[in-house]
């Protein structure tokens, strides 16, 4: 069987050379230019198995040529590579067909082992989609580039064109409500409504009436007919908001509805159908919440077909000064005085925690575009400013400023103190192995955005024990789509 010819164009000459060599040596047949005029060529005499290329060419932008392979070759899959780490970047790569989005610099296992799907996968006959977003995808609200951001852009990239649930997550502040607007904004429903709801907003009692609605005489105040949310967002996109604040009596009315894609009003006879898709948000943790018997594990799993992890502002901390120029800027436009951040001042906003996320971040940047005269702000000034709101340094490990192993050995102390009279049945080095293993893998995942093979490394174990650990220990992580 003959070698699969890769078709490679990036004005990088170090970048063609590296990836000329990696393939090389897996045996194909690679094939190399810096420029889209020859990669054009050659797909038009019928070359080559896969192409490879980069958006920024001296030429032509790379993503425009995916439209004109899609034309002539449907079935040749295109892999984009770009430095231009935006959501916007992801979106367009995927709007218009290509096969993957890596942004740079990429690992180059990751970009092997797509290699290998691109050329084996089947091919779905759908072809590319036309690119409708036009420039309106300009000036999306999701900022950085960090990996961790940059693997939520393709993943949501990957769900623009579908209706699959999504169960976003992460601590307040972080931004979950701006992806599940993007997600709705330049996805297939966008030109439906995007309705919110936030139930740790409304009461317990008012829960049901606000997402089904109500008819009128249904309750006690109920004097005319309601649309609820769901009636409301009808076309559109349903965000459903802190979702583990949910009564049990809603979660099982909103199950139903997932299951069965109809509800009827609170009072109402006559099934309504719903033609919504839904996302859904908490900072808290559903499956703790589930063990104590709050949420229903079945609505869970309804709702986390794709689970998107949003990260703390403390693990992308690259991300800030991109942040902080943004809302400046933002600031700016609104008619505050036009500020900038010395080098000092970044670096002090990189070591801060963030308990409050990027939502802290931009009211902090706002009151000092407000509250301060100089047009260059110092890291005296933060100082002052996060004096009144930084926490204590925290301790080691435990609060006592511990190790690890005393921290381990007190609570062993405390466990057989607790079972003076009797010990229980055996067992007691695997349970505490357990109880280890779980917490260490879920935040080694968390620090590499999701990364298995750098958090394989950062664990010192192979890839296929982490994968077996994570199945084990029921641990979810966020990744890419297929």
């Amino acid at each position: 069987m003959p070698a699969s010819t890769i078709l490679i164009a990036d004005d990088d000459r170090g970048i063609r050379t590296v990836l000329n060599q990696a393939l090389g040596r897996l045996g194909y047949d690679v094939r190399t230019t810096g420029n889209a005029a020859t990669l054009w060529r050659w797909v038009e005499d019928g070359d080559g198995d896969l192409v490879i290329t980069d958006v920024v060419m001296p030429d032509e932008n790379g993503l425009d040529l995916i439209p004109r392979i899609k034309r002539i070759r449907p079935d040749l899959r295109v892999i984009v590579m770009s430095a231009q780490n935006t959501l916007l970047t992801a979106v367009r790569a995927t709007e218009r067909g290509a096969f993957e989005y890596l942004p740079k610099p990429f690992d180059l296992n990751e970009l092997i082992a797509v290699v290998g799907r691109a050329l084996t996968t089947p091919a779905t006959g759908t072809g590319s989609r036309p690119d409708e977003s036009g420039d309106a995808t300009e000036g999306l609200p999701l900022i950085g580039r960090s990996p961790a951001m940059q693997e939520i852009y393709r993943i949501m990239a990957r769900l623009m064109a579908t209706d699959l649930t999504v169960m976003i997550t992460g601590e307040s502040g972080t931004g979950k409500e701006l992806v599940a607007r993007a997600l709705h904004d330049f996805g297939k429903r966008r030109n439906g409504p995007f309705v919110a709801i936030n139930m740790a907003a409304i009461p317990r009692e008012l829960i049901e009436s606000e997402l089904f609605g109500h008819e009128k005489g249904s309750f006690t105040g109920a004097h005319a007919r309601s649309a609820g949310r769901f009636e409301q967002a009808q076309g559109g996109t349903l965000f459903l908001d802190e979702i583990g604040d949910m009564p049990m009596e809603a979660q099982t009315r909103l199950l139903r509805v997932l299951q069965e894609g109809e509800y009827t009003t609170v009072g109402g006879r006559t099934p309504m159908r719903a033609d919504v898709r839904i996302i859904a948000a908490t900072h808290r943790d559903l499956r703790h919440a589930i063990r104590q018997g709050i949420f229903r594990e079945d609505l869970y799993y309804r709702l986390a077909v794709v689970p998107i992890r949003l990260p703390p502002l403390r693990e992308r901390t690259e991300d800030i000064p991109a942040l902080v120029n943004h809302f400046l800027a933002e600031a700016a436009a609104e008619g505050l005085p036009v500020k900038s951040l010395d080098a000092a001042a970044m670096d002090r906003l990189a070591s801060y925690g963030w308990p409050g996320n990027v939502r802290e971040l931009e009211n902090l940047v706002r009151r000092l575009a407000a509250l301060y005269a100089q047009e260059i702000i110092g890291a005296d000034v933060l100082e002052s400013e996060l004096a009144e709101v930084e926490p204590p340094p925290a301790q080691p490990v435990g609060s006592r400023g511990e190790g690890l192993s005393t921290v381990v050995e007190r609570q062993l102390r405390d466990y057989f103190d607790a079972h003076k009279d009797g010990l229980p049945a055996a067992g007691l080095y695997n349970r505490v192995l357990h109880e280890m293993e779980r917490p260490l893998i879920s935040l080694c995942l968390a620090a590499t955005g999701g990364n298995q093979i750098r958090a394989a490394a950062l664990l010192g174990v192979n890839r296929n024990t982490l994968r077996k650990k994570i199945r084990e220990l029921d641990i979810q992580v966020v990744r890419g789509l297929g």
